[in-house]
């Protein structure tokens, strides 16, 4: 819980805290509960699956960052050649009483590809591969569970190749990269990649001074 708590506050520095929606039955959805847990996904370019899991409710906060290479090598310039080893994740707080991990797994699945080795539509790279990286075993086998239903049921033409890996430093992104949706909703590769993907799923479109 310290280490959350270090990384919420630099994400509060950098404006990037970002709640669940609120509504009449959840009046208190931006309050950062206290028994929130962590989960970490890769699933393409991080300005997108964060905007998905920012309006999932039950999570409480969402980060932009990096995870797997070396410290030194986590920075933007650097992981966009996709020679670091690192993949654009985001890192999800979520209150398991109101979205437990196994329906975390079901956003996820349903905001990318997973049948894509290295590659989300234009992206290309390691940076952008599938991946969960799980905090205990009991993601581990909840992911590997979901994968198995997936496959079974022929959600997908194509094999899944999400890869399953343990969780590792997560390493801050830079502030530019922290709730970049909504801050810059006029960006092109937004509004040809992301907000597509909103609008099929009967979520919000941000726009400029919205939330």
């Amino acid at each position: 819980m310290k280490h959350l708590a270090l990384l919420l506050f630099a994400a509060l520095a950098a404006g990037s805290v970002l709640a669940a929606p609120a509504d009449e039955k959840n009046p208190d959805a931006e309050v950062i509960p206290d028994n929130v847990e962590t989960a970490t996904f890769g699933a393409g370019c991080f300005w997108c699956v964060e905007e998905f899991f920012h309006q999932t409710p039950g999570v409480a906060s969402t980060l932009s960052g990096y995870m797997g290479g070396t410290k030194e090598n986590a920075i933007y310039d650097k992981v966009k050649t996709g020679r670091t080893d690192h993949v654009e994740v985001v890192q999800v707080y979520f209150d398991p009483k109101v979205i437990p991990f196994d329906k975390l797994l079901d956003r996820f699945f349903e905001l990318h590809d997973p049948t894509t080795l290295n590659r989300q539509g234009y992206d290309r790279g390691t940076q952008y591969r599938s991946v969960v990286f799980y905090h205990d075993e009991t993601q581990k086998l909840a992911t590997e569970k979901k994968i198995k239903e997936l496959t079974e049921a022929g959600k997908y033409e194509d094999p899944i190749v999400t890869a399953i890996e343990p969780a590792d430093e997560f390493y801050l992104a830079e502030k530019i990269h922290q709730n970049y949706a909504r801050l810059n909703p006029d960006n092109p590769y937004l509004q040809n990649v992301l907000f597509p993907k909103l609008k099929k799923l009967g979520l919000k479109i941000p726009t400029a001074g919205g939330q």
